[in-house]
């Protein structure tokens, strides 16, 4: 299979979950190893190594798995690429909101534009299977209830509104061209190898440093949480038994306000309410995601990492990158004072 964005987050524990023959990769290994070599899927990743692409988020060496470094929006690349591709999931995407909001051109280049070449390219390659990896927040801010996959999509920043675009434009190639394209909108994601300008990783790694962490607004936004791992689960159940041309919403189970969330963190790291600065809210916050995924729990999906359990194992795993990051820093400080008295 072809995986597009899987140096990232997200796309790199699908990647591994993969390469493992479908064991749930819950971030606990350093992500260089071998893995299982037997005869599982053999991946090619393509990620353009943008600053939440990471090659070090795969395995170093692997027999079923190749690298490529390169943007979607390369036909002629993709054209090599994708013959004889039994499946293409598509992860590669811009993904900060903040970051759509000073500056949405790659946000609409590379979600939208590089989404229709690459299904352009897997028309041509006649690619039997695709999942489109998109969001929640597509749907908007949702006062009540719970989003179903049918609802209007009413995205509030220039990011949802992009992968909302890509989307409609996975629809449009599957109702007028028959490409074989599912779509899935998840939860909010947590788990080992995040980018720090998401939350979570952007609080731990704060905290961690003796800083205080900045909550928009009162913090009464609310999100579902979903452990990266049990997202890449379900693309896996939907790769293997969706319906070409359907939508699934995948739901985290846990549902907490940005307030409450803080305060899960302040105490697995060890601080306090004071390290708590209350910053000005961002432009058209949404304030509410909640999504309805019993479509996909018709296929057998549930979620299998309890919250709290994740996410002290994600503070843990951040934790570790910081003490080696503060002994390597120790270590070359020391290598320079001795080669200073030298």
């Amino acid at each position: 299979m072809l995986v597009t964005g899987g140096a990232g987050f997200i796309g790199s524990c699908f990647v591994r979950t993969v390469l493992k023959d479908g064991e749930p990769d819950t971030g606990s290994g350093s992500g260089s190893g071998s893995g299982n070599d037997g005869d599982g899927d053999s991946v090619i990743v393509l990620d353009k190594l943008t600053y939440a692409g990471r090659r070090s988020n795969l395995p170093a060496h692997h027999p079923r798995l190749d690298f490529v470094q390169g943007d979607i929006r390369d036909r002629a690349l993709l054209r090599k690429l994708l013959p004889g591709c039994d499946a293409v999931v598509h992860f590669a995407a811009e993904s900060h909101v903040d970051r759509s909001l000073h500056s949405a051109d790659a946000f609409t280049e590379t979600n939208v534009l590089g989404s229709q070449v690459l299904f352009d390219a897997c028309l041509e390659a006649d690619v039997p299977r695709i999942v489109h990896v998109s969001t929640d927040e597509v749907y908007g801010s949702v006062t009540t209830g719970a989003s179903k996959e049918d609802d209007p999509l009413l995205p509030n920043s220039p990011y949802a509104a992009s992968k909302a675009a890509s989307d409609l434009v996975a629809r449009a190639y599957h109702r007028s061209h028959g490409l074989p394209v599912m779509v899935t909108r998840c939860a909010n994601n947590y788990g080992p190898r995040q980018d720090a300008e998401k939350v979570i990783p952007h609080f731990v790694t704060r905290l961690l440093d003796g800083r205080d962490v900045p909550l928009y607004g009162d913090g009464s936004h609310v999100r579902q949480w979903l452990h990266v791992s049990d997202h890449c689960r379900a693309l896996r159940l939907v790769l293997e038994k969706g319906e070409p041309g359907e939508i699934y919403n995948i739901g985290g189970g846990t549902t907490l306000t940005n307030r409450e969330l803080t305060f899960r963190l302040l105490r697995l790291c060890g601080a306090d309410a004071g390290r708590i600065r209350h910053v000005t809210d961002r432009k058209a916050h949404d304030l509410r995601y909640a999504v309805d995924d019993s479509k996909l729990a018709a296929l057998g999906y549930r979620p299998g990492v309890p919250f709290d359990e994740g996410l002290a194992r994600t503070v843990e795993w951040y934790r570790g990158q910081r003490d080696r990051r503060v002994r390597r820093d120790q270590r070359d400080q020391r290598v320079q004072r001795e080669g200073n008295v030298a």
